[in-house]
């Protein structure tokens, strides 16, 4: 693969990090992207214990042969940042310290011989996270699954890219050979892919989520923060969630139910009301794939296109 500064600092082969989507992002996602050549990240989400954090470490460490990515909440920890030593402990390369101002927290990752990676969804981002002192920073668009910010990955990536020297990573609707290649052809050292991933077997979660990614389209999502509402998760109001449209979105995005309500219509076992995250590349995943797999067919497209046309 045509090297980069991510590969080259970390000793990759794909200039690709695997997303540490919470609650489906465990072990043997993270490890099996590691084992492709990238950097899988295990999603320490809030209601991850410190015990997930050490035996999904080891899984991921076995099967990708040592390196390991945890991804933070930041906005959790300044109320309990017990996660962040718990991550700390399992000596990781990289700790992902996203949504919310790292600055309490580099020091600590540093001290404990990590990048300190953030995600960002805007300008603004970018001079809090740059004050902070990260080593990495991700260009996350609006496409993305899971929570985001609302800005398209193309317009965000230009506009940081020009107004950084550190080395950026573009997130959200990165699905192919070809979004890798567009994101390096404009200079960026990486991309971070989740949705891709999402119909692997590696993943956790719901059984039904791969099969409902597997039949949606592109069109199929919905920026919302109704499921963050349904199952009280206190998420700061500047950042929704991208999902899979489902009966439970028709009904209830946009209408100002209290959290009571959703909380008392949805169920997360049926696939008509549960929430699957999943961002606009939702279109692009079409089968059941590994995603070792996944990660080497898409860095081997995007290689084939670059030395192509450049």
């Amino acid at each position: 693969m045509i090297g980069t500064w991510l590969t080259r600092e970390l000793g990759l082969e794909v200039p690709v990090f695997g997303a540490p989507m919470g609650g489906r992002a465990g072990g043997r996602l993270a490890g099996e992207v590691t084992r492709a050549g990238g950097l899988g990240l295990l999603g320490a989400a809030r209601y991850a214990t410190p015990e997930w954090i050490a035996e999904e470490s080891a899984v991921a460490r076995e099967i990708g042969g040592g390196l390991l990515g945890v991804g933070l909440m930041t906005w959790s920890l300044d109320a309990d940042d017990t996660l962040l030593d718990a991550a700390l402990a399992e000596k990781p390369r990289v700790v992902s310290l996203s949504f919310g101002d790292p600055a309490p927290y580099v020091e600590r990752v540093h001290a404990a011989g990590a990048l300190a990676v953030s995600q960002i969804n805007t300008i603004e981002d970018l001079r809090v996270v740059e004050r902070a002192g990260v080593d990495v920073v991700i260009a996350q668009g609006g496409e993305a699954g899971g929570h985001t910010g609302r800005i398209g990955t193309l317009p965000l990536l230009q506009e940081v890219l020009d107004a950084t020297d550190l080395p950026v990573l573009a997130a959200g609707g990165i699905g192919t050979g070809r979004g890798l290649a567009a994101v390096l052809a404009a200079g960026a050292d990486g991309a971070m892919i989740g949705t891709a991933l999402l119909a692997s077997p590696e993943t956790v979660g719901p059984e039904y989520a791969r099969a409902r990614l597997i039949d949606a389209g592109s069109a199929d999502t919905v920026y919302t923060s109704i499921f963050d509402q349904a199952r009280d998760q206190p998420w700061p109001a500047r950042w929704g969630g991208r999902a899979l449209t489902n009966d439970y979105t028709d009904k209830w995005h946009g209408q100002g139910a209290d959290n009571d309500t959703l909380a008392a219509a949805y169920d997360p076992a049926d696939p008509r009301q549960g929430v699957v995250y999943a961002g606009e590349a939702a279109g692009l995943v079409t089968s059941e794939r590994p995603a070792g797999e996944v990660v080497r067919t898409i860095a081997a497209d995007a290689e084939r296109l670059l030395r192509r046309r450049y």
